[in-house]
């Protein structure tokens, strides 16, 4: 009897083992294919970032300004009253913005330039 209940818990345990592996390898997979797809929809921002046009401080209208982080209605007439700009960084050396508020949109805008009228 004894032997017989030695047996069912070998059974039992290899079993059990045996189920256990089976779950483990399929959530490995699962993870695997979550890490996979992360990946890709971290590629696919990163491509859709680089293809969003960068914000005009040149021609902006208010609303649009005050879309940039730590940018209001205040900063954004700020921005409009400065104008033209030759250059983004002239937000700095104008006083427009502080350091901080500039660093947060440096890679958001772009001081576009009138191109040159013929004479």
């Amino acid at each position: 009897m004894k032997k017989q209940w030695q047996a069912i818990l070998l059974a039992t345990t290899l079993t059990t083992m045996a189920i256990g592996s089976v779950f483990a390898a399929d959530a490995s997979k699962k993870a695997s294919a979550s890490a996979a797809v992360a990946a890709t929809s971290a590629s696919a921002a990163a491509s859709a970032s680089a293809k969003t046009e960068l914000l005009d401080l040149n021609s902006a209208t208010k609303k649009e300004l005050a879309t940039l982080p730590k940018i209001g209605d205040v900063r954004s007439d700020a921005i409009i009253k400065g104008r033209p700009y030759k250059g983004k960084d002239e937000l700095l050396s104008k006083k427009i913005l502080t350091e901080d508020v500039y660093n947060g949109i440096k890679d958001l805008v772009i001081a576009k330039q009138k191109p040159a009228e013929k004479k």
